[in-house]
């Protein structure tokens, strides 16, 4: 949100309970451009900012992924556009 944007967007997840969680940003051909979050959360409501200063205008998406006890329990894929 918004999408799309210039120069900054707000990735919103909620987390139900502690996990490790990565989010990462991915171009149309899957390579991993970066990795906004790789950490153990604790429960609740999140908010990451994104701001793709070294990227092109495009379409690009992200990823989060939740694990419990190195076993992954939930992903989601948005799409992300970046308008110049």
């Amino acid at each position: 949100y918004p999408n799309p944007f210039n120069p900054v967007t707000k990735i919103k997840f909620d987390i139900p309970e502690e996990s490790e969680v990565k989010l990462r940003i991915y171009d149309l051909l899957g390579k991993e451009l970066t990795t906004l979050l790789d950490q153990f959360i604790k429960s609740g409501t999140y908010e990451i900012n994104f701001r793709p200063h070294n990227l092109s205008s495009g379409n690009y998406f992200y990823q989060l992924l939740v694990y419990k006890k190195s076993k992954l329990i939930y992903t989601k894929t948005n799409k992300l556009q970046i308008i110049k």
